[in-house]
C-alpha cells in the first residue's frame, strides 16, 4: 500500500514549538499587517509572526532587492568578501551605537548569541557568561544554557549541559524579585544584586554580561531608569564586556535602530537577527567594538557558518534598511504612544490585567489574580493547569488577531509590524478586550 496523501494537518512538516493540542492555521500569503490562511481567513498579525516581520508582509522594497541579487550571484562563501555583504555591514555599523564599528554575520539569533560569547571568551581569555533569569537567548545548546527560561533550558539540558554560565535576577519587582517603592530604588537594588553575583563568580573568570535591553518574549520589560547606566559602570569596574541581545529589539522595534539606544548606553557587542531582513531571509550577526574586531583581524577566526552573510539575505537586509529609513521607524515613533495609551486603557477596564509594560512597538499585558497578585496559573509550576492567558490568546486568534505568548505564559505580547497604524491598533486592542471578557467571564 502506497503513502497516503497528506493534508496540512498531517503533512511531513513538524512545526517548531509544537504542541499536539495546537490547532495551527496554514498561512499562505500576507500583505502589510495582515496574513491569510489556505481557507481565506484574514488575521491581523500583531506579533509580526515571530517578532521579526518588522517591515510588514510583501514589502516590494525588500523583495526587489532580493530579486536583483538573485540575478547577479546566488551564493558567496562566508570566508570571502562579497559586495552586498560588505555594503550591509557598513550600513549596520553606521546606525549602531558610535563605539561599534564591525559586523560578523551569522544565520539565526541563537547562533548570533553563541558567536558573541565565543568572541567574548576568546577576546578576554575568560570563560564565564552571566545572563538573567526569565530571559530567552535561543534554543541551541549554548544559547539554551544562557536562557533563563526553565522550559527551554530544561529541554536542552535534559540530555546534555554546557558550562561557563551563571544567572542573576532581572530588574523586576513582581514575584518577590525585588521590593522597591520607586524606579530609582529598583535600579539600585537590581544593579547591586548583579555586582554581588559578579563578585561571587569571580570577575577574573567572567567574560561578559549578556542581556536584552527590553525583554523580548520574557515580557517586554524595560530596565528602570538608570539601571543600564549602573550595569555599564559595573562592567567597566570589573573589566567585563556588556553584550546587548537585540535579536528582537533591534532594527527599529523600540523606536530606535537598536533598543539599547533608548537607554543611552554603549555596549561592547550587539547581537541581532529577525528584523535585520524583516525575516524575508535568515540573517543574524554580532556588531563589535573596534578593539575586538582588530583582535580577530590580527589573530584570525577558526570558526564559521556556511550561510553566514548569505548574499540574498544581505540584499534583503539592505532592502529592509531602506524601508525602515523610508518612514517605517518613524511610524513606530509616531504611534507608539497611541499603542501605549490603548493598552493602559485596556488595563483600566480589566482588573485581571496587573501590568502593562514595553517600549515602541513591543508590549506585554501581564495577567494576575486581582485578589492575590499571583498568576492564575503559572505554567513553570503547574504544567497541566488550564491557563486563561493562553485561552485569551486562542480566543483572539479565533477573532482574527494574532498575539504572542510570554515567558512565562502569564502575559500576552503585542509586537506588530511597523506598518501598523492607529486603525490596526484599535482593531487589535478591541479584539483583546473582547477576548479577555469572553474568557474571564467564564473563569
Amino acid at each position: 500500500m502506497g503513502k497516503q496523501p497528506k493534508t496540512a494537518e498531517h503533512s511531513a512538516n513538524i512545526p517548531h514549538w509544537y504542541s499536539p493540542t495546537s490547532e495551527l492555521p496554514t498561512i499562505t500569503h500576507g500583505d502589510g499587517s495582515y496574513v491569510y490562511d489556505d481557507a481565506g481567513n484574514e488575521y491581523l498579525d500583531f506579533l509580526s509572526q515571530l517578532y521579526c516581520v518588522n517591515a510588514g508582509h510583501s514589502n516590494e522594497t525588500i523583495t526587489e532587492r532580493m530579486a536583483e541579487q538573485l540575478g547577479r550571484i546566488q551564493y558567496v562563501a562566508s570566508s570571502k568578501h562579497n559586495d552586498v555583504r560588505s555594503e550591509l555591514a557598513d550600513r549596520i555599523a553606521d546606525v549602531a551605537p558610535e563605539n561599534l564599528t564591525d559586523v560578523f554575520f551569522a544565520v539565526s539569533g541563537s547562533e548570533a548569541n553563541e558567536t558573541a560569547i565565543q568572541l567574548a571568551r576568546e577576546y578576554t581569555g575568560k570563560s564565564k557568561i552571566l545572563t538573567r533569569w526569565q530571559s530567552y537567548h535561543g534554543a541551541t545548546y549554548a544559547a539554551g544554557a544562557l536562557s533563563g527560561d526553565p522550559e527551554t533550558r530544561a529541554t536542552i539540558e535534559r540530555h546534555a549541559a554546557t558550562t561557563g554560565h551563571g544567572k542573576f535576577l532581572p530588574p523586576l519587582s513582581e514575584n518577590g524579585a525585588f521590593e522597591a517603592d520607586s524606579e530609582k530604588e529598583l535600579a539600585r537594588k537590581a544593579a547591586a544584586h548583579l555586582e554581588f553575583v559578579l563578585t561571587n563568580e569571580d570577575p577574573d573568570e567572567v567574560a561578559a554580561v549578556l542581556m536584552e535591553p527590553i525583554g523580548g518574549t520574557s515580557g517586554a520589560y524595560p530596565g528602570p531608569a538608570d539601571y543600564f547606566q549602573r550595569v555599564r559602570e559595573i562592567c567597566d569596574r570589573y573589566d567585563v564586556l556588556l553584550i546587548a541581545d537585540e535579536v528582537i529589539t533591534g532594527f527599529g522595534r523600540c523606536g530606535e535602530w537598536f533598543g539599547i539606544q533608548t537607554e543611552s548606553v554603549r555596549p561592547d557587542l550587539i547581537t541581532f537577527a529577525k528584523g535585520c531582513t524583516s525575516a524575508y531571509a535568515p540573517l543574524a550577526g554580532v556588531i563589535t567594538a573596534p578593539e575586538i574586531a582588530s583582535h580577530f583581524r590580527t589573530e584570525g577566526i577558526d570558526v564559521g557558518q556556511t550561510f553566514g552573510g548569505h548574499p540574498i539575505a544581505c540584499a534583503a537586509g539592505l532592502g529592509a534598511m531602506d524601508a525602515y529609513e523610508d518612514g517605517l521607524i518613524e511610524n513606530v515613533r509616531q504611534h507608539a504612544s497611541y499603542l501605549e495609551d490603548a493598552l493602559y486603557g485596556l488595563a483600566d477596564r480589566h482588573d485581571v490585567i496587573a501590568e502593562v509594560r514595553g517600549r515602541g512597538y513591543h508590549w506585554a499585558v501581564v495577567f494576575a489574580d486581582p485578589e492575590t497578585g499571583d498568576p492564575f496559573v503559572h505554567p513553570w509550576i503547574d504544567k497541566h493547569g488550564d491557563n486563561p492567558v493562553s485561552a485569551v490568546r486562542d480566543e483572539a486568534n479565533d477573532r482574527g488577531v494574532l498575539f504572542g505568548s510570554g515567558r512565562p505564559d502569564t502575559q500576552i505580547i503585542l509586537s506588530p509590524p511597523f506598518t501598523a497604524e492607529p486603525k490596526e491598533i484599535d482593531i487589535a486592542v478591541d479584539v483583546l478586550d473582547s477576548a479577555v471578557d469572553a474568557v474571564f467571564d467564564e473563569y
